[in-house]
C-alpha cells in the first residue's frame, strides 16, 4: 500500500508500554494549548448576539465568518504546516502557531467593522492550522498502542473545556463589560502560553513508542507520495468523510447553539454562562474520556471498534438532537442537549487514533493535517455556513423560528455519517478476515 503501513497487520500482538510522568506532563501542556485553540475559535459563536448587535451582521454573515472564511485558512494551511512539522521541530511549529492565533484573537477584539473581523478570523484560522496536527504526532510518539486512544481522548478534552470556559468567561465578560474584552484577554493569555511552550517542552524521537523499529522514522517522508497514499487508502478516506459529515452537524449546531438558545429559547447571557457551559463541559468532556477508554479496550481485539463506536453513538444521539431543537423551553432543551454532547464526539478519538495508527511515524503530522483538511472543510467550513444561510432563507420566508428550522435540516447528516462509519466498519472487518 505504498508508503502507508497497517500496524495491525505488521504486529497483531500489541506491546503496551506504560507512560511515565514526563509523558503525562507533555499531554497536560498540549491539552492546555488545545483548550486555548478551541476557546479562541468558539468565542465568536459564544458572543454571537452582542457581536451581531454591535456590527449589524446577519446569521448568514456570521456563519461565513465562523465557517467558510475561517476554514479556508484553517484546513488548507494545515497541509504545508504538517509537511514542515514532519521535517522540523514540532514543538517550535506548535509554539509559533499558538502565538499567531493568539495575536489574531486580540485583533478580533479590536475589529470595528465586519471586514476587519473577517480578516482577523482568517488570521486566527491561519495560526490554528499549526496547532492540532503536530500535537497528534507528539502524543503518538509519546504514548504507545494501548494508551494512545486514552491519551488522545484526554487531549480531545480541549474542545469541551475550551468551549465551557469560553462560554462561562466570554458570556460573563460580555454581560459585565464588552464582548471585545473577552477576545483581548484570551489572546494575551495565548501569547504568554506560546512563549512558555517553547521553553519547557521537548520534541520526542519520531517512532519512539512504536511496536517495531521503523528505520524510516527519522527520514523525511515524500509530500506528494504521502498525500497520494492517504487518499488511496479506503480506511483513511472513509474515516475522514465520516468525521466530516459528523462535524457538519457538530459545527453547524455549535456555532449557532448560543444564538438559538438566546434568541428562540429566551436564555440570557448570565444563564448561558452557567447552564450552557455546564452542559458543554460535562457532556462533551465525559464523551471524550469515555470514548477514548472504550476504544483502547475494544480495539485491542478488533479495529472495527474505530468505526462501530461512532456509528452507534450517532445513532443514539439523533433522537435527543431532534428533541433539543423541538423543546419549548431552554431548560428542557439543555437536558436533551446533554446526551447529544456526550454522544456526538465519539468519532473524534476514533478517527484520529485510526489515522495515526495507519501511517508511518514520519508521516503522522501530515496525515493528521490531511484528516483535518477533509473533516474540517466539510464540517467547519460548510456546516456553520449552511446553517447561517438556511436561517436567513427561512427568515425571508416569514418564519419567526428560522434558526430552529435550519437546525432541523441538519438531521440527514447524522444518517450520512452513520452510513459512512458502517461502511468503514465493514472494510475493517474484511481486513481482519483477510489476515486470518
Amino acid at each position: 500500500m505504498g508508503q502507508l503501513v497497517i500496524a495491525a497487520a505488521a504486529a497483531p500482538e500489541r506491546v503496551v508500554r506504560k507512560p511515565d510522568r514526563k509523558a503525562w506532563t507533555m499531554l497536560s501542556l498540549l491539552s492546555f494549548v488545545y483548550v486555548l485553540n478551541f476557546l479562541d475559535r468558539q468565542l465568536l459563536a459564544i458572543l454571537a448576539l452582542p457581536i451581531q448587535e454591535s456590527l449589524d451582521i446577519t446569521d448568514g454573515q456570521l456563519g461565513l465568518i465562523g465557517g467558510l472564511y475561517f476554514a479556508m485558512f484553517y484546513t488548507f494551511i494545515a497541509i504545508p504546516v504538517g509537511w514542515l512539522a514532519d521535517r522540523t521541530n514540532r514543538v517550535t511549529i506548535l509554539a509559533v502557531a499558538c502565538g499567531i492565533w493568539s495575536a489574531a484573537t486580540v485583533a478580533c477584539g479590536l475589529a470595528r467593522t465586519y471586514p476587519e473581523l473577517v480578516v482577523a478570523r482568517m488570521a486566527v484560522g491561519f495560526g490554528e492550522a499549526g496547532g492540532v496536527p503536530p500535537s497528534y504526532a507528539l502524543i503518538t510518539d509519546t504514548f504507545s498502542p494501548g494508551y494512545r486512544a486514552t491519551a488522545l481522548g484526554i487531549f480531545n478534552l480541549g474542545p469541551p473545556i475550551g468551549a465551557a470556559v469560553g462560554i462561562a468567561f466570554g458570556a460573563s465578560i460580555a454581560a459585565a463589560f464588552d464582548w471585545r474584552d473577552a477576545f483581548i484577554v484570551v489572546g494575551i493569555v495565548g501569547i504568554v502560553t506560546a512563549i512558555l511552550l517553547k521553553l519547557v517542552m521537548r520534541d520526542p524521537e519520531r517512532g519512539a513508542t512504536d511496536i517495531t523499529l521503523d528505520e524510516t522514522a527519522s527520514m523525511p517522508a515524500p509530500f506528494v507520495g504521502t498525500v497520494k497514499d492517504f487518499f488511496r487508502n479506503p480506511l483513511l478516506v472513509r474515516a475522514s468523510l465520516g468525521s466530516g459529515a459528523t462535524q457538519f452537524v457538530t459545527y453547524g449546531l455549535g456555532n449557532f447553539a448560543v444564538l438559538f438558545l438566546m434568541r428562540e429559547k429566551g436564555m440570557t447571557l448570565e444563564e448561558v454562562a452557567l447552564w450552557y457551559a455546564l452542559v458543554v463541559g460535562l457532556g462533551m468532556g465525559s464523551g471524550m474520556l469515555v470514548s477514548g477508554r472504550l476504544l483502547d479496550r475494544f480495539t485491542r481485539g478488533t479495529r472495527t471498534a474505530f468505526a462501530l463506536a461512532p456509528a452507534a453513538s450517532l445513532t443514539l444521539a439523533l433522537p435527543f438532537y431532534l428533541g433539543f431543537v423541538w423543546a419549548p423551553t431552554w431548560e428542557l432543551a439543555l437536558i436533551l442537549l446533554t446526551p447529544v454532547m456526550f454522544l456526538n464526539y465519539f468519532y473524534l478519538s476514533a478517527s484520529i487514533a485510526l489515522v495515526q495508527d495507519e501511517v508511518r511515524p514520519n508521516q503522522r503530522v501530515l496525515a493528521g493535517a490531511l484528516l483535518l483538511l477533509v473533516m474540517n472543510f466539510i464540517g467547519l467550513g460548510l456546516g456553520p455556513t449552511y446553517v447561517g444561510i438556511a436561517s436567513d432563507y427561512f427568515a425571508a420566508q416569514g418564519m419567526t423560528n428560522s434558526l430552529q428550522v435550519a437546525l432541523y435540516t441538519l438531521t440527514p447528516f447524522f444518517v450520512i455519517a452513520i452510513l459512512i462509519f458502517l461502511s468503514l466498519a465493514k472494510r475493517l472487518g474484511n481486513e481482519v478476515r483477510s489476515l486470518g
